[in-house]
C-alpha cells in the first residue's frame, strides 16, 4: 500500500475495529431483561453549531473540537493561542512581534503574512461574523460560551476563505435574570488581569443586556538593553456590550458592540547568528532580550458591531439576519535585525474596514430532512503604508549604500455568495448531507511602491510599482457527506468537500525587478476526502473520535523574500507573494476522553500529518523535492489527566496535569535550519478550589519545565538577518473568582 493512502486505511480500520464489537453486541444481545449497574457520572454532551443548527458534538459528522466555558477555564485557555496542543492538527500563535495578531494553520493550511494584501486561510468568526484581518484576532477568552474549531475546508457553509478550517468564538447568551462574575489574576512576570461581566433583564424579560470587560497586563519576557524598555509587555483592554429585545418567543433582535485596544510593546526576537554587516554584535544569551535602536511601538485598535435578528416564522422555518461592521488600525515598528544600527528598521501602519450581511433560513419540521440556505455579502477595504530603512547607519549610509523605500496602497474586496446545506435521513440509520456554495469575488488593488533619498520619505527618487488592478473570480465549492449510525453510540461518515482561498495582488510588488510580481495571484484550492467515526462506549464514559483525510492542494500561495541584483550591482530584496504549485496533505487524527470513575477524567488527542509538494516552480525549474510545508509537524498531540474531589461543604477541589507535544516544524518559508524548531513538549498543570457556590481560587502553571521553543522567525539572506521568536517561558498565575 502506498504511504499516501496509509492514513485513510488506518482511519477506516480503526473506526471499524472499534465499531465491530458494538455491532456484534447489538446483534447478539439476549432478549431477557437484565439489571443494569448504577451509572457513574458521564462525560458532558457539548452542543455545537458547526452546521448552523444545534447538534451534539457526537452527532455532527464533521471533524470539530469544542470547548465549553468551564473546560476553557479548567484548561487555562486565556486566548486562542492557548488552544495549540488541545486541538488536533492546529498550529496557532501570535504573529512575530505582536501580542494580538493571529497566525493560524489547520492541517498544514494557513497564512502567515499579516499585511493587508491577503486574507487568513483559517476563518476566524466572532458570533457568526467573519474577521477579515488577523490584527486583533488573537481573541482573549472572557465571557465566552464556547469555542469550536472546525478542521478542513468549510466552503459550503462559512463566510470567506475557510480553506483550512474555521475557529468560532461564541459569546455567552443574554440572561433572563441578573447574573455576573468578576475574576482577578496575579502571576509571574508582573501578571495583573481583571475580567468581569454583568447581565440582566427587565421584569418581563423583554429587554436584556450584558456587559463584559477585560484588562490584561504583564511586564513581558525580556528587555531592550539599549533603552531599558520591556519587550512584549502586555497592555490590552477589551470590552463587549450586548443588548437584546425579546418581545415574544418567536422574534428577537440583538445588538453587540465590541472593542480591543492593545498598547503592548513588540515582542523581542533573538538574533540567531552574527550579522555579516555588523559582526561585532554577538547573539545575546537570552531568548527575549534585544538591543534595538528603534522606538518600541505596537499599537492595535479593533472595533466591531453586529445586529442579529432571529425570527421563528413557523414550526419548520426559522430566519436569521446578521449585519456587521468591523474595523481595525495598527501602528507598529519592526526591528528585523534587533540591533542599534538601522540595518532593517520598518514602520508599518495597517487600516481596514469591513461590512458584511448574511441572511439564513433554517428548515427543520421534525422529519427526515433538515437544511440551511443563505445569502452572504462582504464589502471590505484594507490599506496601509510601510516605511523601510535598509543599511541606514554608518558606515554603509556614509558610503551611499542606504536604501529608503515605501510600500503603500489599498486592497478592496467585494464578495457575493449563496449557499445551501441539506441533510436527508433516508433510512433509520443512514443520512446524506449535500452542500454547495457559489462565490463571486472582486479584488481591486491600488499599489504605489517607491524609493526615497532619506528617512523623511518626502522626495521619491524612483518608482518600483505604480498601478491599479482588478481581479474577479468565481468559485463553486461542493460538499457531500454520508454517515451511518451503526447504533446510538457509533457513527461512521465519509465526506468530500472543496474550499478556495481567493487571490489578489502583492502589495510589496517590484515591477521594475520582477515584472511577474505585479500580476494577480491565483486562487488556491483544496479538495478534501475524509473518513471518520464518532463513538461513545461504557454508558457514555468513553469517547473516541477519529478522522483520516487526504487534501489535494493546488495553486498554493506563499509569502517569500525574493533577492535580485540592482543596476549598481548591489543585492536587493522584496517580499514576494506567489503561487508555489501543488501538493497533498495526508493525515490521521484521534480525540478521546475517558471517565473511568466519577472523579477521574483522561483526555487527549494525537495527530499525524504527512505533507508533500508535487510541484514547486522556481526559475522555471520544479524544485518540489527540496521544499517542505511550513507549520506542519508530522506528529503533534496532548494528554490531560484531571481529578475532582468533592468537599463536605458542597465545594470541590480539582487538579489537572497536561502535556502537549509538537514534532519538528519549519515555521517560515525559507526553511532555515536555524529557525526550524525540533520536536518539543510542554508540561502544564492547574488546581481549582471551588470554595462554595460563588467563590473559587485557581492556581495555574504553563510551560512548567521552562522549555525554550521557537514559534516563527525571519530569514533575510541579503541582509544577513536570521532571528527567531520564542514562546512564553514558565508562567504561574493565581486567580480569585466570584460568580453570582
Amino acid at each position: 500500500m502506498k504511504r499516501t493512502h496509509l492514513s485513510l486505511a488506518v482511519g477506516l480500520a480503526l473506526g471499524m475495529a472499534c465499531a465491530a464489537p458494538a455491532v456484534a453486541a447489538a446483534q447478539t444481545a439476549p432478549a431477557t431483561k437484565t439489571t443494569s449497574p448504577a451509572k457513574v457520572k458521564q462525560l458532558d454532551q457539548v452542543v455545537v453549531t458547526a452546521r448552523k443548527r444545534k447538534e451534539t458534538l457526537q452527532d455532527v459528522p464533521i471533524a470539530v473540537s469544542a470547548f465549553t466555558s468551564e473546560a476553557l477555564r479548567t484548561d487555562n485557555v486565556q486566548n486562542l493561542g492557548d488552544l495549540q496542543g488541545k486541538v488536533p492538527s492546529l498550529q496557532v500563535y501570535a504573529a512575530r512581534g505582536s501580542n494580538t495578531t493571529l497566525t493560524a494553520y489547520i492541517r498544514g493550511v494557513g497564512q502567515a503574512d499579516p499585511t493587508w494584501g491577503f486574507d487568513p486561510a483559517v476563518g476566524i468568526y466572532l458570533d457568526d461574523v467573519y474577521l477579515a484581518r488577523p490584527q486583533g484576532a488573537m481573541l482573549d477568552v472572557f465571557d465566552v460560551e464556547r469555542i469550536e474549531v472546525l478542521r478542513g475546508p468549510q466552503g459550503s457553509l462559512y463566510g470567506k476563505n475557510t480553506i483550512g478550517g474555521a475557529i468560532k468564538y461564541v459569546s455567552k447568551p443574554l440572561p433572563v435574570k441578573t447574573e455576573g462574575a468578576v475574576e482577578a489574576t496575579i502571576g509571574t512576570h508582573g501578571e495583573k488581569d481583571i475580567k468581569g461581566n454583568l447581565g440582566g433583564a427587565s421584569a418581563d424579560q423583554v429587554w436584556r443586556g450584558r456587559l463584559a470587560v477585560a484588562s490584561m497586563h504583564n511586564n513581558g519576557y525580556g528587555t531592550d538593553i539599549n533603552t531599558g524598555s520591556r519587550n512584549g509587555n502586555k497592555n490590552t483592554n477589551a470590552g463587549r456590550l450586548t443588548l437584546g429585545f425579546f418581545p415574544n418567543n418567536q422574534f428577537n433582535v440583538q445588538l453587540a458592540l465590541d472593542g480591543v485596544r492593545d498598547n503592548s510593546n513588540p515582542r523581542g526576537a533573538k538574533m540567531l547568528t552574527v550579522n555579516k554587516f555588523y559582526p561585532t554584535y554577538a547573539p545575546l544569551p537570552s531568548n527575549y532580550n534585544t538591543r534595538s535602536g528603534f522606538a518600541q511601538l505596537n499599537h492595535t485598535k479593533l472595533y466591531g458591531s453586529a445586529l442579529t435578528v432571529n425570527w421563528i416564522a413557523s414550526e419548520a422555518w426559522s430566519l436569521k439576519s446578521v449585519t456587521a461592521v468591523r474595523g481595525s488600525h495598527t501602528d507598529t515598528n519592526i526591528d528585523f535585525d534587533t540591533l542599534p544600527p538601522k540595518l532593517t528598521d520598518v514602520n508599518a501602519i495597517y487600516k481596514d474596514h469591513q461590512f458584511s450581511q448574511e441572511f439564513q433560513a433554517n428548515y427543520d419540521a421534525g422529519g427526515s430532512v433538515h437544511g440551511v440556505a443563505g445569502l452572504y455579502y462582504f464589502d471590505g477595504s484594507a490599506d496601509g503604508e510601510i516605511h523601510n530603512i535598509f543599511l541606514g547607519s554608518p558606515p554603509y549610509s556614509t558610503l551611499g549604500y542606504a536604501q529608503y523605500g515605501s510600500t503603500g496602497g489599498s486592497m478592496g474586496t467585494k464578495s457575493y455568495a449563496g449557499y445551501g446545506d441539506l441533510s436527508w435521513d433516508f433510512a433509520p440509520d443512514w443520512s446524506l448531507d449535500v452542500g454547495l456554495r457559489y462565490t463571486h469575488e472582486t479584488k481591486t488593488a491600488r499599489i504605489l511602491n517607491q524609493g526615497f533619498g532619506d528617512a523623511t520619505f518626502s522626495t521619491p527618487l524612483l518608482t518600483i510599482a505604480n498601478f491599479h488592478g482588478s481581479h474577479a473570480t468565481s468559485n463553486v465549492s461542493p460538499k457531500v457527506s454520508l454517515d451511518w449510525s451503526i447504533n446510538p453510540n457509533v457513527k461512521l461518515y465519509a465526506s468530500y468537500s472543496e474550499g478556495f482561498h481567493s487571490g489578489g495582488y502583492n502589495i510589496r510588488a517590484n515591477c521594475a525587478a520582477i515584472p511577474s510580481s505585479c500580476r494577480p495571484i491565483d486562487d488556491e484550492k483544496v479538495r478534501s476526502f475524509e473518513l471518520g467515526s464518532k463513538m461513545t462506549f461504557f454508558d457514555d464514559r468513553l469517547m473516541l473520535n477519529t478522522a483520516a483525510y487526504r487534501n489535494i492542494y493546488s495553486n498554493i500561495q506563499l509569502s517569500v523574500f525574493t533577492s535580485y541584483t540592482m543596476a549598481n550591482g548591489q543585492q536587493g530584496f522584496f517580499g514576494d507573494f506567489t503561487n508555489a504549485g501543488k501538493g497533498h496533505i495526508d493525515g490521521l487524527e484521534e480525540e478521546f476522553a475517558w471517565m473511568p470513575t466519577e472523579n477521574w477524567t483522561l483526555r487527549g488527542n494525537v495527530a499525524y500529518l504527512h505533507t508533500k509538494y508535487t510541484k514547486f516552480m522556481s526559475g522555471g525549474v520544479n524544485i518540489a523535492d527540496k521544499q517542505r510545508f511550513t507549520n506542519a509537524p508530522k506528529w503533534s498531540g496532548g494528554l490531560s489527566l484531571e481529578h475532582t474531589m468533592p468537599l463536605a461543604n458542597g465545594g470541590s477541589l480539582s487538579g489537572r496535569i497536561n502535556y502537549t507535544y509538537q514534532g519538528f516544524v519549519y515555521p517560515e518559508t525559507t526553511l532555515s535550519p536555524l529557525i526550524a524548531q525540533r520536536g518539543y513538549g510542554l508540561w502544564n498543570a492547574g488546581v481549582i478550589w471551588q470554595i462554595d457556590r460563588p467563590w473559587s481560587l485557581s492556581l495555574q502553571g504553563t510551560n512548567l519545565a521552562n522549555k525554550a521553543y521557537r514559534t516563527t522567525g525571519y530569514n533575510i539572506g541579503a541582509l544577513g538577518i536570521v532571528t527567531g521568536f520564542y514562546g512564553n517561558p514558565r508562567t504561574v498565575t493565581l486567580s480569585a473568582r466570584y460568580q453570582f
